[in-house]
């Protein structure tokens, strides 16, 4: 029997719902500017932060938020959320129509609940912890039950430089700069790509999608740190989570000599 997709809060539906929709009519409009870090915001980011922000607390007042925009402490509530309000805003603010509103309920540090919203192609995917990934309601399989002829691999920008270290080594992939971390990764996990390869995610932007890809069985290496196991209070602001994620075990092997590359 396939699995049943699940309910998800009518009040946090109608929120991501209200979220999405604002994005779509901002797109194309937006003026932005550059954070400490060097990465772009616009000011829907920051609406669309405020706002989510402020309607998992009227929702769910008894967990706390980590949010990219926002508090970047980890909450020291046993359930907590993380998300990142518009993830591709570089993309957005270019007019390239492909981001994602990224959410995740974590409960005793790992996460339960994820949910991607990517508004320009009115998708969501769900996750729940072991019950499977769902895209607009239909169950979603672990790519190793597929084939991907294609064979693309996810780089960011941040990691292609692992080229230029194994100059003499044929890249076992053609290469996709998506532009999107949580869709980079979760591109894998829908079967779109073989492998993603992440140099500097942070926590808000796998949050999501490190669930995804659990519920579909796909490996994962953490070459640094792994995001579990965080002490609460701690500031994440600053804190990578660089990751090699693959289709299938075999792929993930063919790609760790350029994960290794990235860590070295």
């Amino acid at each position: 029997m396939m699995p049943v997709a699940p309910d998800l809060n009518p009040g946090l539906s109608s929120l991501l719902d209200r979220v999405a929709q604002r994005q779509r009519e901002d797109f194309g409009h937006m003026a932005s500017s550059l954070k400490a870090d060097g990465s772009l915001i616009t000011s829907c980011d920051r609406w669309s932060d405020t706002t989510l922000v402020e309607g998992l607390a009227e929702l769910y007042p008894k967990e706390g938020v980590l949010s990219e925009e926002g508090r970047q402490l980890l909450p020291a509530t046993s359930a907590y959320w993380v998300v990142d309000p518009l993830d591709g805003t570089t993309n957005f603010a270019a007019g390239i129509p492909y981001w994602a509103i990224s959410m995740a309920r974590f409960d005793q540090g790992v996460p339960v609940l994820a949910v991607l919203d990517v508004p320009p192609l009115r998708q969501r995917i769900v996750a729940v912890r072991g019950r499977g990934a769902w895209r607009n309601g239909k169950p979603l399989h672990p790519p190793s039950m597929q084939t991907n002829p294609a064979g693309c691999a996810s780089l960011c920008s941040r990691s292609i430089r692992v080229l230029q270290k194994l100059p003499h080594r044929r890249f076992p992939g053609k290469i996709r700069l998506l532009g999107v971390a949580s869709l980079n990764l979760v591109s894998v996990a829908m079967g779109q790509t073989v492998a993603a390869l992440e140099a500097t995610p942070k926590i808000w932007d796998l949050a999501a999608a490190w669930l995804v890809l659990t519920e579909l069985q796909c490996p994962l290496t953490w070459l640094n740190q792994a995001p579990e196991g965080i002490a609460a209070g701690t500031d994440l602001s600053q804190t990578d989570f660089p990751v090699l994620v693959a289709d299938r075990p075999e792929t993930l092997q063919d790609f760790m000599p350029w994960a290794c590359a990235l860590r070295d």
